[in-house]
């Protein structure tokens, strides 16, 4: 066998989801595939969750960033503080 024929493609280590959707949600997703030039439905998909992690992830060090201005903060002295 060939060496190379050892070797997962990026397509082997994809996992296929299936959902459902109303037709009309369906119309927005084609219709936002073809205002912002995404390929499929997956990369559109795939795009949308890194969208909603990186909003999350502004949400919580806006939160922090409160949270250190009102005082609810714990001073570290090493690196024990962090468990």
């Amino acid at each position: 066998m060939h060496p190379v024929a050892h070797c997962a493609t990026i397509a082997d280590m994809r996992t296929t989801l299936n959902i459902s959707m109303p037709p009309s949600l369906k119309k927005k997703v084609n219709k936002l595939i073809k205002n912002n030039d995404y390929a499929s439905v997956s990369e559109l998909f795939r795009d949308a969750i890194r969208a909603l992690e990186d909003q999350k992830l502004v949400e919580d060090i806006i939160e922090s960033e409160r949270d250190f201005v009102v005082g609810r903060f714990k001073r570290l002295r090493s690196l024990k503080d962090l468990i």
